[in-house]
C-alpha cells in the first residue's frame, strides 16, 4: 500500500466574530455613552494586544469554529474530492493544508511539496510578468532555474498565452490568470497538488484540460491531489475517494460514490423561503445579505420570486446579479441573468434587488438556487450555492399516465402531434 504522503489528525481552528450590540444601532446614545464605551472598547484592545490575542472589532465576542476535530489521510497518487456546502469549511481545511493559516487544535503531516490554486492569482506578484511570476513560482516551491526552464515551454503551450508572456499580470483577464497559475501549479512538480473550485473561472474546454492533466498527474506521475469542487459529475470522474464536510464537521474517507450519495441524502439545502449570511462566510467589496424567494402561479406557469438584499463598499464597481437552478446533483440545468437598473453597487450602501424567473415545466423533485455576484461573467465578486431550495410537486402535463422522472431530464418542453392515416394499397409485411 503506497505511503500517506497527507495526514490530518483532530484538525480544528476556531475564530472570534465581532458583534455590534442591538442597542448600539439606536440614535439615542448621549456624549457620555459614546465616550464611555470607545474608552471599553479602546482598554480591551489594548489588553488583546499586549497579551498577543487577535484584536476583534465589536461590543460582542463570538468563537466560531470553522473545523472541528477532521481527520483524515491520502496516499501517494490518490485523488482526493473535498465536498459540501458553502461554509462548511473547505477553505479554511485548504488554507490550513497549504501553510497559509495556522490551525487551532490537532496537526497536519505534509511529506513533500505543495502547491496550491486556492483563488485567482494566488502566489502570483501583480506587476511581475507572465514570465517573471513563473520562474517567482518555481523559486517558491524550491525548485531551481534550470529545472523550470526545462518545464516553461511545457507550461507556456498549456496556459496559451505565449503573446502575454511579458505583459504584468495585472493586466491579464480572470481567465489568462486561472490558465497561467494552474499551468505553474500542474507542471512544476509538486508532491501534492491542492485545487480549489477557481477552475470554475476558466471556460469549458480549458476545465476538461485541466482534470485532463490532474488525471495524468495522479496515475502517471502518483502525486497527490486535493480537488474541491461543486461540479459533482467532475469530482466522481476525476476522484477515487472524498470527504464530505458540513459545518465544520467531516465524515471518514469514502470511495467517491458513497460520498456523493451521502452528500445528497443528509446535506442538501432545506426547504425554505429565506437566508442570512452566516458569521464567518467570506465576504467582497459585494454581498449578499438576505435572500427570500417563493414560488407563484401552477404548473406549466410557475414563476420564481426572489428578493436580494445586497451590501456595497463601492470598492468592487458595479456588478450584474444571476440565479441558477440546479438539480439534485448540483448540475446547473439553467441560469438567469437578468437586466437590472441602475446597476448594484456603484456606490457604498445597502441595495434591494427584487427579480422574477418564469420558469419551464420542470420535472416534479427538489430544485437548489445559486446566486451569483459579478462583472460580465468574468469576475465572481459573490457566489452563494444551495442557499435555498424549491420543491415541484405537479405535473408538467397531468394529462400524462405515468409520472416523470429525472431519467429523461427535467425540463418538459410543450409539445403537440397529429395523426394522419395514410391511403395505402397494401399494408407492408
Amino acid at each position: 500500500m503506497a505511503e500517506a504522503v497527507i495526514t490530518v489528525e483532530n484538525l480544528s481552528k476556531s475564530y472570534l466574530v465581532g458583534h455590534i450590540s442591538e442597542d448600539r444601532g439606536r440614535v439615542s446614545h448621549t456624549l457620555r455613552d459614546v465616550i464611555a464605551h470607545g474608552a471599553r472598547s479602546f482598554a480591551r484592545k489594548t489588553a488583546d494586544m499586549m497579551r498577543g490575542r487577535q484584536v476583534i472589532q465589536g461590543d460582542k465576542i463570538e468563537e466560531f469554529w470553522a473545523l472541528q476535530d477532521v481527520s483524515f489521510d491520502v496516499r501517494q497518487g490518490e485523488v482526493l474530492g473535498i465536498i459540501g456546502r458553502n461554509g462548511a469549511g473547505k477553505s479554511t481545511l485548504l488554507k490550513i493544508l497549504s501553510r497559509i493559516t495556522e490551525p487551532s487544535k490537532g496537526r497536519v503531516l505534509l511529506r513533500g511539496r505543495v502547491a496550491s490554486l486556492l483563488e485567482v492569482g494566488t502566489g502570483f506578484h501583480q506587476e511581475l510578468t507572465g514570465r517573471e511570476n513563473i520562474f517567482l513560482n518555481g523559486a517558491i516551491l524550491g525548485m531551481t532555474q534550470k529545472e523550470i526552464r526545462a518545464k516553461f515551454d511545457e507550461i507556456v503551450a498549456f496556459a496559451e498565452v505565449e503573446k502575454f508572456l511579458d505583459t504584468p499580470v495585472k493586466r491579464y483577464s480572470s481567465g489568462m490568470y486561472v490558465r497561467l497559475a494552474f499551468a505553474v501549479a500542474a507542471h512544476l512538480e509538486p508532491e501534492i497538488l491542492i485545487v480549489d473550485e477557481v477552475l470554475a473561472v476558466g471556460d469549458q474546454e480549458f476545465q476538461k484540460k485541466c482534470l485532463g492533466k490532474m488525471r495524468d498527474v495522479a496515475s502517471r506521475e502518483e502525486r497527490t491531489v486535493l480537488f474541491v469542487s461543486h461540479n459533482h459529475a467532475a469530482v466522481r470522474s476525476l476522484c477515487s475517494h472524498a470527504i464530505v464536510l458540513s459545518t465544520g464537521r467531516s465524515t471518514p474517507k469514502l470511495d467517491v460514490a458513497s460520498a456523493l450519495e451521502h452528500y445528497a441524502s443528509t446535506d442538501q439545502t432545506p426547504l425554505s423561503s429565506s437566508w442570512t449570511r452566516p458569521a464567518g462566510l467570506d465576504k467582497a467589496a459585494t454581498w449578499f445579505e438576505t435572500i427570500r424567494v417563493h414560488l407563484q402561479g401552477a404548473q406549466p406557469n410557475l414563476r420564481l420570486v426572489c428578493s436580494c438584499d445586497i451590501v456595497s463598499q463601492g470598492a468592487g464597481g458595479q456588478v450584474y446579479i444571476a440565479v441558477d437552478v440546479v438539480d439534485r446533483s448540483l448540475s446547473a440545468i439553467m441560469q438567469a441573468e437578468p437586466r437590472t437598473s441602475p446597476f448594484i453597487g456603484g456606490a457604498p450602501g445597502k441595495y434591494r434587488v427584487d427579480l422574477s424567473i418564469d420558469l419551464p415545466p420542470l420535472v416534479p423533485g427538489i430544485y437548489s438556487l445559486d446566486f451569483w455576484l459579478g462583472t460580465h461573467n468574468t469576475q465572481t465578486v459573490d457566489h452563494v450555492r444551495q442557499v435555498l431550495a424549491i420543491e415541484i410537486v405537479d405535473s408538467p402535463n397531468p394529462e400524462r399516465s405515468y409520472p416523470y422522472t429525472a431519467d429523461h431530464g427535467f425540463m418538459v418542453p410543450v409539445s403537440r402531434a397529429s395523426v394522419t392515416q395514410l391511403k395505402s394499397q397494401h399494408v407492408p409485411a
